[in-house]
């Protein structure tokens, strides 16, 4: 009775292969992956001997698996999350530096348009490397308890060297310590990052300034780790301790940052026009003194806690943590003196082996050490990661 109700013309075309496009018939492509939380991301892991040789055939690749673009923005289709710290790819191959073990490329892809970003470095997904790279056997090692790989980022040419707890020959995953913004606790992972300053211009302060001026707010510019674009919240005429729903239901505050951004995305060479700075760097971010006021207090960012307030971006996103590199960054920038960062930061440091950042959902430390002449020598986090799958990840061609 209720194939009666159907009309013929629509039984046929749902049931006819005849009528399906060809592109739809075409078999899925699949390769070997893994998946991988490093920090406060997550992100699709590749070796990169099983990636075609021509990189220019991996950027299809990277946007099917993790689901770009997408108009709606949640990447249902891949393996993506609708946010910046979840719209990650990393490639890990044999070393091309004489002083690492392996390389290691990081990818940003966009979530509502097609852009596959080579031009920076993830921190957070920095800590997974070294466990992948371990255990997917990719550097020779005759270790018992612990590990040690040294990483050579090809987006910034930097050395990381990345230490961590061994168990039965994998990474290990359980453990005690925990890092805000991750629920429970895991292994420790130890990130030196060796000599990080100049990162993508070469110099510690790109514009030659400790401060320059876009669109009537002060910054500072400054390169460790990634490009980094430090305003104050004074400046912008907002509190220090928004959120990152309370800084996008701003009404301008997002825009605003972004023209900062591009300005000085351009006059620290990054590139030469303001539509050509890239989405992921310079990074952005809001800095200010902590207080103690009742949300400071609630948060536990009060002077007794933080050193400095901390509101990143990321790929045009409020950050629900803080990129590692950024906090590189500020750790930098709070010993160079007259910058915008030195302006907020706490005198009297909470801990005297770094600074202590108050970040969108808890408080991180970074190590930092400098030589007799002021350089930054290297600075020190702690993260934690994990691996979550491993196998292989199926993509589909719609060119």
């Amino acid at each position: 009775m209720f194939k009666s109700l159907l009309r013929p013309s629509l039984a046929l075309r749902s049931t006819s292969p005849a009528n399906y496009s060809r592109s739809l018939q075409t078999k899925q492509h699949s390769l070997p992956a893994a998946y991988y939380r490093g920090g406060t991301s997550r992100a699709v892991f590749f070796k990169q001997n099983d990636l075609p040789s021509d990189r220019k055939d991996w950027a299809p690749i990277f946007r099917s698996v993790i689901g770009s673009p997408d108009p709606y923005g949640r990447q249902l289709d891949g393996l993506g999350g609708g946010l910046s710290s979840l719209s990650k790819v990393c490639v890990v191959g044999p070393s091309t530096h004489r002083d690492a073990d392996v390389d290691y490329t990081f990818v940003s892809l966009g979530i509502k348009n097609s852009d596959v970003d080579y031009s920076s470095n993830c921190g957070n997904m920095s800590s997974a490397v070294g466990p992948f790279a371990f255990d997917s056997k990719l550097f020779s090692s005759d270790v018992s308890d612990s590990a040690s790989v040294r990483i050579h980022n090809t987006n910034t040419g930097k050395i990381i060297h990345s230490s961590f707890p061994v168990v039965d020959g994998e990474a290990a995953s359980s453990g005690q310590f925990a890092i805000d913004g991750v629920a429970g606790t895991a292994a420790r992972v130890q990130l030196d990052f060796i000599n990080p300053a100049g990162s993508v211009t070469g110099q510690l302060l790109p514009t030659g300034n400790v401060v320059d001026v876009f669109d009537g707010v002060t910054a500072t510019c400054i390169d460790v780790g990634n490009p980094c674009v430090f305003v104050q919240a004074r400046g912008l005429g907002v509190e220090g301790n928004l959120t990152p729903d309370e800084i996008t239901a701003h009404p301008d505050l997002l825009s605003r940052l972004n023209s900062i951004r591009r300005q000085a995305g351009v006059k620290m060479g990054i590139a030469e026009e303001l539509e050509m700075v890239p989405g992921s760097v310079p990074k952005i971010c809001i800095v200010a003194t902590p207080s103690t006021d009742a949300r400071d207090v609630e948060q536990a960012q009060t002077p007794a806690k933080v050193d400095l307030l901390a509101r990143a971006l990321s790929v045009g996103q409020p950050h629900k943590a803080v990129p590692i590199t950024v906090a590189l960054a500020l750790a930098a920038a709070a010993r160079v003196a007259g910058s915008t960062v030195d302006g907020v930061v706490m005198k009297d440091q909470v801990d005297s082996a770094g600074i202590t950042i108050g970040h969108a959902s808890g408080n991180l430390m970074v190590g930092a050490q400098f030589g007799a002449d002021g350089a930054l020598t290297s600075a020190t986090v702690f993260r934690t990661a994990r691996r979550l799958f491993e196998g292989r990840i199926f993509w589909k061609n719609d060119a």
